[in-house]
């Protein structure tokens, strides 16, 4: 079996503890230069909304927990940006009118951030490989 491009983020990170400051600085612009094209789409999806695409950017994390690239968006500035994207799925979604809580409304779901990140997966995980390897090299692993 392949070994995806965020296993082996995982294992880099693994082998080396605490990533070292040099390291860092070199890998984390690879990283977001590869989470780019999805974010860029994702904002595109969402453009229906006034506040989505401002709120959304990209998280990138080289800590030993949960490494990698993410596209993230702030819930105090587009609060309503999750109960839009509904999983990925279409379909609808009820919330009270206004806060009225004694009349509720169904709403169509608009899905934003997985339909548009998805078609960027593969690609992403092949780019994370490929700068993983490329600093770990320049860093001095075989």
């Amino acid at each position: 079996m392949a070994v995806t491009g965020t296993e082996e983020l995982r294992r880099f990170i693994a082998d080396l503890g605490k990533v070292p400051e040099e390291i860092r600085k070199e890998l984390r612009p690879r990283l977001r230069k590869v989470g780019q094209a999805a974010l860029t789409d994702v904002k595109a999806r969402a453009s229906w909304s006034s506040r989505i695409p401002g709120a959304t950017r990209l998280s990138i994390s080289l800590a030993k927990r949960d490494p990698g690239v993410s596209i993230v968006v702030d819930r105090k500035k587009a609060p309503h940006a999750r109960p839009h994207e509904h999983g990925g799925r279409p379909g609808t979604f009820r919330h009270p009118l206004f806060g009225n809580r004694q009349r509720w409304v169904e709403q169509r779901a608009r899905p934003f951030l997985w339909p548009g990140a998805r078609p960027h997966f593969e690609q992403a995980d092949r780019d994370i490989a490929a700068a993983v390897d490329e600093v770990a090299r320049k860093a001095g692993f075989r």
